[in-house]
């Protein structure tokens, strides 16, 4: 099932043509428009009459969320105010937000891109589509209201929080698609559970995650709370919001909006090109832009480029699901260390929750990991050296998978605060 199947079925020939004709026209718009990236430019000696093929990319200069903080909030923006019909902004944790705008073309082509997205997700005119990502600056809610709007399924913005009622919308409204952070879903499914709902109760037949990290575990975990099938797709407000890629039934990774979307992966260190089929950190390249066009955007987000077709008919490369963050990254003595890891490893161990936190503190010149899991409420009540054999088994396991001794803490059911919005999986309480 595709939304547009005349460009999400190109042939790698004619797209790649697409692809160079918008490259070219992207950056004699940022060079003429955007004076961030002109300097940068001359300081090279490059111009945009230079690129005759897409290698030439590899010459263009990077693009960082500090480049966006140092011109903020309209230093990059390629059209005068009176084109932007939308400002949204992404909520960084540390100084100022980075900003980015929309022309009207940039929002009807954000509307067809999440509209791909959610088609390949199983979500048709016939769906009842319940967004539970808080609407504001925030990128995700809007984006995914907008392509399902133009897909033509009935749109509840529910927002975030008040779990119950969102249950009871679900019930009442007779929602078949759920959108929101897995970890959010998550909780959906615990509080349904808790409120003695059965899932079959429910209306509900997909979900469609995104805004975070999540293991294949935590997939399954929420299928079987929620009785969906649920899809991963991709985007960042930086580059546009959701519609960047996303999960066909299939679910043999996230088909990447190529014809809008130059994709490369590099090494985060040596900021090399990496080999094909290698993780590294994705960079984007915005094609059709006008507002807010991006030139190589380093996202942090760590991923590989998969080989070989999807039986689903798409002809555009994919990526696969994102494991982490290079800046999510935690050095604890030396070694590198993803909550991702983390996360995969206790999905595997029998009597833990799907909920953790890692605690990072700093003893002296040392660091000191603990990690926070949440477990079945049996093993409070039975011997102590039940507990202590899970908590060895635990620590064993993430010593060898990691590389690095961390504690382990068993906590009771519930003890962990619950996210409405993106998961804080990890407190650093180091001061380096």
């Amino acid at each position: 099932m595709y939304w547009e199947p005349d460009k999400e079925c190109l042939d790698r020939e004619e797209l790649e043509q697409i692809q160079i004709e918008r490259l070219q026209s992207t950056l004699t718009r940022v060079y003429q428009h955007v004076p961030f990236y002109r300097k940068k430019f001359n300081a090279l000696g490059f111009s945009p009459e230079d690129v005759g093929s897409l290698a030439d990319l590899g010459r263009l200069p990077f693009t960082t969320k500090a480049d966006l903080r140092e011109n903020y909030p309209y230093g990059l923006f390629a059209v005068p105010m009176r084109e932007v019909v939308r400002v949204h902004a992404s909520s960084g944790t540390t100084g100022l937000a980075t900003v980015v705008g929309y022309t009207r073309n940039d929002i009807r082509m954000w509307s067809n891109l999440v509209a791909r997205v959610l088609t390949a997700g199983g979500v048709t005119k016939d769906d009842v589509v319940q967004i539970a990502f808080g609407y504001g600056l925030f990128t995700g809610a809007f984006g995914i209201h907008y392509g399902a709007e133009r897909i033509g399924a009935s749109v509840i913005p529910a927002s975030s929080g008040n779990t119950a009622r969102q249950i009871q919308i679900m019930r009442d409204f007779k929602t078949t698609a759920l959108v929101s952070t897995p970890s959010y879903a998550l909780l959906v499914g615990d509080t349904l559970q808790e409120m003695g709902i059965p899932a079959s109760a429910l209306s509900l037949r997909y979900g469609l995650f995104g805004a975070e990290p999540w293991s294949d575990a935590m997939r399954r975990e929420i299928e079987g709370k929620l009785g969906i099938v649920a899809t991963d797709n991709y985007g960042l407000s930086e580059v546009i919001g959701p519609g960047v890629s996303g999960e066909c039934l299939e679910r043999q990774g996230l088909h990447i909006n190529e014809d809008h979307f130059l994709v490369e992966v590099i090494h985060p260190e040596t900021l090399q090109p990496v080999a094909p089929g290698e993780e590294g950190e994705l960079v984007i390249t915005t094609l059709t832009k006008e507002a807010f066009p991006m030139i190589r955007y380093r996202t942090r987000d760590l991923t590989r480029l998969l080989p070989g077709t999807c039986p689903c008919g798409r002809t555009g490369r994919r990526m696969s699901r994102v494991t982490g963050r290079t800046d999510d990254m935690l050095i604890i003595k030396g070694v590198n260390v993803f909550p991702s890891q983390i996360e995969h490893i206790l999905f595997e161990i029998e009597g833990t929750e799907p909920h953790y936190q890692i605690v990072v503190d700093r003893k002296g010149a040392m660091d000191e990991v603990t990690v926070l899991v949440e477990v079945e409420e049996s093993i409070f009540f039975d011997q102590m050296r039940r507990q202590k054999e899970m908590m060895d088994r635990i620590q064993k396991r993430l010593a060898h998978e990691l590389g690095v001794h961390v504690d382990v803490r068993l906590v009771e059911p519930k003890t962990l605060a619950r996210s409405e919005g993106k998961a804080r999986r990890v407190i650093d309480n180091r001061k380096l």
